[in-house]
């Protein structure tokens, strides 16, 4: 029997969703910053909440434990969280929040319409990350983000003028910038995870083609979900650890096996074409040549 669809709240203004939590109401329509170890006495809501807004936290000294994912989690340490519009949320009756620390940001995403920062949101692959993929902080990292997030909650407790949005939207950027960097780092140094991760990528991607007989071409997708990551994730560590993305590798994979199908077998163009995966060989072709200068056929004939 199907089930009935599960009933949420929407929240599409940042007064709506400091209302939901009983956080306290913002002063700037646009933007708030709320100090967690403030809400401590807070009931969570019970209902979901859909929310149309961008959300960072660094939550702390959490008890209990979460699961995202197939991980367990631990707020223990400096941990930032990303969220985009259109993620759900849900209460966790489970975990204490007796003495949560840390800070929460919520912007809408209007905050930005008429900044490049607005189209330049989308390059930042950790807000479309799954949670258990939150960003782990050193110490002094954690102190230079609180410095920048004081900032900007002064600057929106001002009186607002021709000026604020600017300088508002000019911290934000610096803000996403160090959080960019500091991802960066941790695919580089936090734990030999990374590169295992690598590793077994690497074993998917060859795996996959060494198979003897026709199949599909490949998406990032269908490897993300293999490796148990979101593409977003997967893709930014393997640029971090190698300088090319997800599909970068994939198209890498494919031309090899392209060509040890052209010098190795009997099979035709088009054959090969579908042998890869690909349903129509004219795409096969041009993806080919915008990697290695020649045609399928070209390249067979200057083997020979």
């Amino acid at each position: 029997m199907k089930q009935p669809a599960k009933e949420f709240r929407l929240l599409e203004s940042v007064s709506e969703f400091t209302q939901h939590f009983g956080f306290p109401s913002p002063v700037h329509p646009l933007l708030a910053v709320v100090d967690l170890e403030k809400t401590r006495h807070l009931i969570p809501p019970t209902m979901p909440a859909l929310r149309q807004l961008y959300i960072i936290a660094l939550k702390k000294n959490l008890k209990g434990v979460i699961h995202y994912g197939r991980q367990a989690y631990d707020f223990n340490d400096g941990v930032l969280a990303f969220y985009a519009p259109g993620q759900m949320c849900e209460a966790n009756d489970t975990i204490d929040i007796s003495e949560i620390t840390g800070w929460m940001l919520i912007f809408h995403p209007d905050l930005l319409h008429k900044y490049p920062l607005g189209k330049k949101m989308a390059t930042y692959g950790f807000f479309s990350y799954q949670v258990h993929e939150a960003l782990h902080l050193a110490a002094r990292e954690e102190d230079m983000l609180v410095g920048l997030i004081e900032n900007i909650r002064r600057e929106c407790e001002q009186p607002i003028d021709a000026f604020s949005q600017d300088v508002l939207v000019s911290q934000l950027e610096v803000l996403l910038s160090y959080a960019n960097r500091f991802y960066h780092r941790q695919f580089l140094t936090r734990r030999p995870a990374e590169h295992d991760l690598l590793t077994r990528f690497e074993e998917q991607l060859n795996a996959y083609f060494g198979q003897g007989e026709e199949h599909p071409l490949p998406t990032v997708q269908y490897f993300a979900d293999a490796l148990h990551v979101s593409p977003a994730y997967l893709s930014d560590m393997l640029r971090a650890l190698t300088g090319q993305n997800t599909q970068q590798h994939i198209h890498q994979a494919l031309i090899n096996k392209a060509k040890q199908l052209l010098l190795g077998t009997s099979l035709t163009i088009n054959e090969t074409a579908f042998q890869l995966g690909f349903e129509y060989p004219q795409y096969f072709t041009r993806l080919f040549k915008s990697k290695t200068g020649l045609t399928p056929a070209a390249f067979r004939f200057s083997a020979q």
